[in-house]
Protein backbone atom coordinates (compact mmCIF):
# COMPACT_ATOMS: atom_id res chain seq x y z
CA UNK A 1 0.00 0.00 0.00
CA UNK A 2 1.37 3.75 -1.12
CA UNK A 3 1.47 6.69 1.54
CA UNK A 4 -0.19 9.55 0.07
CA UNK A 5 2.88 11.36 -0.88
CA UNK A 6 3.91 8.13 -3.17
CA UNK A 7 0.60 8.57 -4.49
CA UNK A 8 0.22 11.97 -5.33
CA UNK A 9 4.05 11.59 -6.98
CA UNK A 10 2.74 8.86 -9.31
CA UNK A 11 -0.43 10.44 -10.28
CA UNK A 12 -0.91 11.83 -14.05
CA UNK A 13 -4.31 12.97 -14.96
CA UNK A 14 -6.14 10.59 -17.68
CA UNK A 15 -7.00 12.93 -20.66
CA UNK A 16 -9.58 12.11 -22.57
CA UNK A 17 -11.17 12.80 -25.90
CA UNK A 18 -14.77 14.25 -25.55
CA UNK A 19 -16.79 12.07 -26.89
CA UNK A 20 -18.98 15.54 -27.88
CA UNK A 21 -16.16 16.61 -30.20
CA UNK A 22 -16.63 12.96 -32.75
CA UNK A 23 -19.13 14.04 -35.55
CA UNK A 24 -20.83 10.82 -35.79
CA UNK A 25 -20.15 7.28 -33.85
CA UNK A 26 -20.97 3.90 -34.89
CA UNK A 27 -23.29 1.72 -32.93
CA UNK A 28 -20.57 -0.92 -33.07
CA UNK A 29 -17.76 0.86 -31.86
CA UNK A 30 -15.99 -2.00 -29.18
CA UNK A 31 -16.48 -0.38 -25.78
CA UNK A 32 -13.53 -1.15 -23.39
CA UNK A 33 -13.57 -0.88 -19.45
CA UNK A 34 -10.28 0.96 -17.78
CA UNK A 35 -10.00 1.84 -13.82
CA UNK A 36 -8.41 4.88 -13.62
CA UNK A 37 -7.30 7.04 -10.37
CA UNK A 38 -8.95 9.75 -9.91
CA UNK A 39 -7.74 13.85 -8.42
CA UNK A 40 -8.13 11.99 -4.52
CA UNK A 41 -6.07 9.05 -5.48
CA UNK A 42 -9.50 6.41 -5.66
CA UNK A 43 -10.09 4.00 -8.09
CA UNK A 44 -12.49 5.21 -10.98
CA UNK A 45 -13.79 2.60 -14.05
CA UNK A 46 -14.88 4.22 -17.13
CA UNK A 47 -15.76 3.06 -20.44
CA UNK A 48 -14.47 4.54 -23.56
CA UNK A 49 -13.62 3.47 -27.40
CA UNK A 50 -10.62 4.14 -29.57
CA UNK A 51 -11.35 6.48 -31.81
CA UNK A 52 -9.59 6.70 -35.65
CA UNK A 53 -7.09 8.60 -34.79
CA UNK A 54 -6.04 6.07 -31.89
CA UNK A 55 -7.04 8.23 -28.86
CA UNK A 56 -9.12 6.90 -25.81
CA UNK A 57 -13.06 8.26 -26.01
CA UNK A 58 -14.58 8.49 -22.54
CA UNK A 59 -18.14 7.42 -23.09
CA UNK A 60 -20.02 8.86 -19.58
CA UNK A 61 -22.75 6.73 -17.81
CA UNK A 62 -25.09 9.10 -18.88
CA UNK A 63 -24.53 9.02 -22.55
CA UNK A 64 -24.92 5.07 -22.13
CA UNK A 65 -28.48 5.74 -20.17
CA UNK A 66 -29.99 7.83 -22.87
CA UNK A 67 -28.53 5.58 -25.44
CA UNK A 68 -30.58 2.60 -23.88
CA UNK A 69 -33.54 4.47 -24.60
CA UNK A 70 -33.31 5.74 -27.86
CA UNK A 71 -32.03 1.70 -28.80
CA UNK A 72 -35.67 1.15 -27.10
CA UNK A 73 -37.65 3.81 -29.49
CA UNK A 74 -35.25 3.17 -32.80
CA UNK A 75 -33.76 -0.55 -32.19
CA UNK A 76 -32.02 0.23 -36.18
CA UNK A 77 -29.88 2.97 -35.31
CA UNK A 78 -26.61 2.81 -36.86
CA UNK A 79 -24.97 6.22 -35.38
CA UNK A 80 -25.37 9.10 -33.06
CA UNK A 81 -23.55 12.24 -32.07
CA UNK A 82 -23.62 13.56 -28.68
CA UNK A 83 -23.84 17.31 -27.61
CA UNK A 84 -22.09 18.68 -24.73
CA UNK A 85 -23.46 21.43 -22.54
CA UNK A 86 -21.46 22.83 -19.28
CA UNK A 87 -18.25 21.87 -17.54
CA UNK A 88 -16.64 19.96 -14.73
CA UNK A 89 -19.22 18.34 -12.46
CA UNK A 90 -22.17 19.95 -14.24
CA UNK A 91 -21.71 19.16 -17.20
CA UNK A 92 -24.78 17.51 -19.15
CA UNK A 93 -24.91 15.33 -22.47
CA UNK A 94 -27.59 15.13 -24.90
CA UNK A 95 -27.15 11.66 -27.32
CA UNK A 96 -28.48 12.68 -31.02
CA UNK A 97 -29.60 9.54 -33.55
CA UNK A 98 -28.22 10.35 -36.57
CA UNK A 99 -29.15 7.21 -39.26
Amino acid sequence: MANLKETAMAYEPTEFKNIADIKSINIDVDIKEKTAKNKEGEDFTYSYFVDAEGEEVRVPKTVLAQLKGLFEEKPDMKTFKVKKHGEGLGTKYQTITLE
